[in-house]
């Protein structure tokens, strides 16, 4: 659908069809206006924004638009150039700043474009001002200074090294660097290529680099799911990797291949990161709804706990801050630690899932085994909010008698099977995922719901 999606998660539209400059001058105008009503500058003279960008043709587009409506503020704007989305994070109190702007779509076709808000935290803001943020861009709020309080843009080139060098902070590197470990990365020629390759290098990895130029030409549809990842899979075992990583283009998430060449999905990678850190440190490992039961086997292992959130980054982030988790993350290859950076981060994934191979001398498939196996089935179609609400309050009576969880949607546990529907929070279209012991569990859980949905919308 050709729709512009403006959600607590931020901005995303097509070009040339509903992401034009007007519509991004607007909502970063809105922002600013938002900014200057209820916060004051950090230096106590005028705000500071810094900005970065995926890699996607468009982003230049985006980031002079946006540029423009904060600079006609009064704000002055750090451009960071191509980065990823966790560096823009990181860069905010590198930078002094105030805010941050991630320009990117994700895992979006290349056609898609969109922007994220971050605060002076350096997490996105919470729903009650994401809310605020977007009444300010429907109502056409601006806050335009005149020309004495006009502020000169600047450059940052430092965000590959703060970066890289953060993540180093919390691993052993000599004892990584002493593996040799071969690893096969592809940054789909992301935002990720510069950092990830850095950090590797710097890990002591021999490196074969997959879409490792940062053009946005993706030289595959960039989600990193396993059809995408066919390349990977044959490389790895062409050249007797150790593990193959799969970034996204804005370097958020983080997919894996073993070193049989076998793609073992997203879902692992913050199960790997959270076993790796709950062996050492023992507590509340944070993630959302759809995440698998992975998490809760794992933590248990160590004597920790699990809590879940609605899916969304910021309310992770939002219930690892409340409850002081020493590791969280989502389902989608998102890893998150708040002693690095407060977002998710390919970064972090790669480090940790490469210190747990290294501590342990376990090979990746031997790690994965020892993890209780679950199977999965996700499917989504298009459907407008508010149809979605309507299949979720038939979702929720029909199964009434079951354990339900309402925080996002709707969640049915049966023991260790649970089925999870919901409409995104970037597109117009409903998922409903399913996980279970076996597949055909899965699948029969699925068509129990799917059925439930269909006679509610009709179709």
């Amino acid at each position: 659908m050709d729709a512009l999606m403006i959600s607590i998660s931020g901005m995303r539209g097509t070009i040339g069809g509903t992401l034009t400059p007007v519509v991004v001058a607007n909502y970063a105008a809105a922002f600013a206006a938002y900014l200057k009503a209820n916060e004051k500058p950090a230096n106590g003279n005028h705000f500071r924004v810094v900005m970065g960008r995926d890699s996607r043709p468009s982003g230049p587009f985006v980031r002079d638009a946006a540029s423009a409506a904060l600079t006609a503020s009064g704000f002055e704007v750090i451009d960071l150039d191509v980065v990823s989305t966790p560096g823009v994070a990181m860069m905010i109190k590198y930078a002094g700043a105030d805010a941050g702007i991630a320009i990117t779509a994700s895992h979006n076709p290349v056609q898609w474009n969109g922007m994220k808000f971050l605060t002076r935290n350096c997490v996105s803001p919470p729903p009650a001002i994401a809310h605020q943020v977007i009444d300010l861009y429907h109502k056409g709020i601006t806050s335009f200074v005149r020309v004495q309080q006009i502020q000169r843009p600047s450059r940052n080139t430092d965000t590959h090294a703060v970066h890289v060098k953060r993540t180093l902070d919390y691993v052993d590197i000599n004892g990584i660097s002493n593996k040799r470990f071969k690893v096969v990365l592809d940054s789909v020629n992301g935002a990720g290529c510069t950092s990830a390759h850095m950090l590797l290098s710097k890990l002591g990895c021999q490196i074969v680099h997959l879409n490792g130029e940062p053009t946005g030409q993706f030289a595959h549809e960039p989600e990193p799911a396993a059809a995408n990842l066919t390349q990977l899979e044959a490389e790895v075992k062409r050249q007797k990797a150790a593990v193959g990583f799969a970034q996204d283009p804005d370097a958020d998430r983080l997919a894996i291949v073993d070193e049989n060449g076998t793609y073992i999905g997203e879902e692992y990678t913050q199960v790997l990161a959270a076993k790796y850190i709950l062996s050492k440190r023992p507590g509340i490992a944070v993630t959302n709804l759809t995440a698998s039961h992975m998490m809760d086997d794992v933590a248990a292992a160590t004597g920790s706990t699990v809590i879940r959130t609605p899916v969304g980054e910021a309310n992770v982030v939002d219930a690892m801050i409340r409850n002081n988790a020493v590791i969280g993350g989502e389902g989608v290859g998102g890893v998150i630690d708040m002693r690095i950076v407060p977002c998710r981060d390919s970064l972090v994934g790669m480090a940790y899932v490469l210190q747990l191979m290294a501590s342990s001398g376990k090979t990746l498939s031997q790690l994965v085994d020892e993890i209780p196996r679950y199977e999965n089935v996700k499917t989504k179609f298009p459907c407008r909010r508010e149809d979605a609400n309507r299949a979720v309050a038939a979702v929720k009576a029909a199964f009434a008698d079951e354990k339900v969880d309402l925080q996002d949607g709707i969640r049915v546990d049966w023991g260790k099977s649970f089925v999870h529907a919901r409409p995104s929070n970037t597109e117009p279209i409903m998922r409903i995922f399913a996980e279970a012991p076996t597949k055909a569990e899965a699948e029969a859980r699925t068509a129990q719901v799917q059925k439930v949905v269909n006679a509610a919308l009709g179709r």
